[in-house]
């Protein structure tokens, strides 16, 4: 899905530098930003969400506004 979206990006932006856009393909540049901005934030929260930090000691030190919201979403790891 991101793959796709990244080609039509990189087509309308070369498109743009070389010629100009028309006013549908500028909505659409806009609107395919924002969907992969979409989709990249949700894996970065995904990843996070899914993570533990841990200190050289070994002891779990993921920030408690994380852990919370782990907890919330049941994917923290209780000690």
């Amino acid at each position: 899905m991101v793959i796709p979206i990244l080609e039509r990006i990189n087509e309308l932006s070369r498109k743009e530098k070389e010629e100009g856009l028309t006013e549908a393909e500028k909505a659409e540049q806009l609107t395919l930003r924002k969907e992969y901005l979409r989709v990249f934030r949700g894996s970065v929260n995904d990843i996070l969400l899914n993570s533990t930090i841990v200190d050289p000691l070994g002891d779990d030190v993921t920030p408690e506004k994380l852990k919370a919201k782990q907890n919330e979403l049941g994917r923290h790891k209780n000690d």
